[in-house]
C-alpha cells in the first residue's frame, strides 16, 4: 500500500479543534513536494500575475480538478501567468498558516481546521467556497470480520483512531451520537487500514474516497459509516483566504474560483481522465508512485461528494444556508463557537455565477 494514501482529517500536528499556534512564526511555505505549474492557455489579460494554492494534501487525485484547470490553461485564461500549486502532506504547515503568512493566497482545507484560527487565533480568514459537500471521513470495518455499521455497533469494538487531530472528531462524532466512550476501546494507529483486515482492529477512522477502496478485494466487503451521514456534516476541500484578499482583490479571486469550477467540471465529467493526469504527469502526482485503477476508482468516489443536487442547481462549491447551517452546529459539538457570518463569504461565487451561468452545468 503506498504510503501517500494514508490520510488524516487534521493534518498538521496540534491543528484544528485543538488550535493553531504559530500563525506568525513561519519559516516555509508548503513541504518537499511542493512545486510550480504553469498552464497551457493564454492570459485574457487579466494581469493577475502569479497565484500561490496550498493544498491539503500530497499532489493525488483529490486535486484533479486545479490538474484540469492547470494542464487546460483555466487559470492563465482567467488572467493568471502561473499557478504554484504547493503540495501539502503529514508534515506540512497548514494552509490557514500560508495563508496568514501571504505565502498563499487561497488555502485549501475544511471549517474544522479555519474555525479555530479564527476563533481561536484571531485569524482574520474567511471559506469562500467548499469542493467536497459532504464530510469525508467514516469509520470503516469489514463484513467478514466484525462490521461496524451503525453508531450503536461500536459498543465492545476496538476502534482504531489515529491521535492528535482525529481523536478530536472521533469524540465530536461520539457526542454528536450521544455514544458512551466508555462503552468500546480505542486503538491509536497510524494510517494503514490494514489493521482492519488483520484484525488488530474491529473498525479504523478513514477516508470515505481513500481506505474502503484499499480494504475492498476478494474476501473483503468493506462497510462504510459515515460521519457525514451521523451527526458531522462537515464540508471540506475549503477555499480559504484572507478577509483583506477579499477587500482588496476581489476580482482575483473571482477569477480564480471561476477557473477552478471549470477545472473540477472537466473532473467531474471524466474521472478516467482525471486520474490518469494525476497519475502520469510530472507536475501533478507522477513521483508520488500512485496507481491509475485506484486514483480512478477513488475520482468516481468523491464525485458522489462533490455533486449534489443542491450543486447541480446552484453550481460546484456553493452552500445552501442550510448546509452553512448544519456546519455551524457541527462546529459547536466540537467545540467551537462561531457565527456563519464569521467563517463563511459565499458572495464572490455568487457574483462568478451570476456573471457566467453557463457554468452551472446541472
Amino acid at each position: 500500500m503506498n504510503r501517500h494514501d494514508r490520510r488524516t482529517f487534521l493534518r498538521t500536528a496540534g491543528a484544528g479543534a485543538l488550535g493553531l499556534a504559530g500563525l506568525g512564526t513561519l519559516a516555509a511555505c508548503g513541504d518537499d513536494d511542493a512545486s510550480s505549474s504553469t498552464g497551457s492557455g493564454e492570459s485574457s489579460g487579466g494581469g493577475f500575475g502569479e497565484i500561490s494554492v496550498q493544498l491539503s494534501w500530497i499532489k493525488n487525485i483529490e486535486f484533479a480538478g486545479e490538474f484540469m484547470a492547470d494542464s487546460k490553461g483555466y487559470y492563465t485564461e482567467a488572467g493568471f501567468s502561473k499557478v504554484n500549486l504547493l503540495a501539502g502532506g503529514a508534515a506540512g504547515t497548514s494552509a490557514e498558516a500560508l495563508v496568514v503568512s501571504g505565502k498563499a493566497q487561497v488555502g485549501l482545507s475544511s471549517p474544522t481546521l479555519t474555525a479555530p484560527a479564527i476563533v481561536n487565533e484571531g485569524a482574520e480568514l474567511k471559506i469562500i467556497g467548499t469542493t467536497f459537500q459532504k464530510n469525508p471521513f467514516c469509520l470503516v470495518s469489514l463484513q467478514e470480520k466484525v462490521p461496524v455499521a451503525t453508531p450503536a455497533d461500536l459498543a465492545g469494538k476496538r476502534i482504531g483512531v489515529q491521535t492528535g487531530g482525529n481523536e478530536v472528531i472521533f469524540k465530536g462524532f461520539c457526542t454528536a451520537n450521544d455514544i458512551d466512550e466508555s462503552s468500546f476501546t480505542v486503538v491509536p494507529v497510524q494510517y494503514d487500514p490494514s489493521v482492519v483486515a488483520s484484525g488488530d482492529v474491529d473498525a479504523f477512522m478513514a477516508y470515505i474516497t481513500n481506505e474502503p477502496i484499499l480494504l475492498a478485494g476478494p474476501g473483503a466487503t468493506p462497510v462504510v459509516l459515515s460521519f457525514a451521514d451521523n451527526g458531522l456534516p462537515f464540508v471540506a476541500e475549503t477555499f480559504t483566504v484572507l478577509q483583506s484578499t477579499i477587500d482588496e482583490e476581489r476580482d482575483m479571486l473571482k477569477a480564480f474560483l471561476k477557473a477552478e469550477i471549470k477545472g473540477w467540471t472537466d473532473a467531474v465529467a471524466d474521472p478516467a481522465a482525471a486520474a490518469t493526469l494525476a497519475v502520469t504527469d510530472a507536475r501533478y502526482g507522477k513521483d508520488q508512485d500512485l496507481d491509475v485503477e485506484e486514483q480512478t476508482k477513488e475520482a468516481a468516489a468523491q464525485n458522489t461528494l462533490i455533486v449534489s443536487d443542491d450543486t447541480k442547481a446552484n453550481g460546484l462549491f456553493t452552500m445552501t444556508d442550510a448546509l452553512i447551517a448544519e456546519n455551524i452546529q457541527a462546529l459547536e459539538v466540537v467545540g467551537v463557537k462561531i457565527t456563519a457570518e464569521e467563517l463563511f463569504d459565499l458572495t464572490l461565487l455568487a457574483e462568478v455565477y451570476e456573471e457566467n451561468p453557463d457554468l452551472i452545468t446541472g
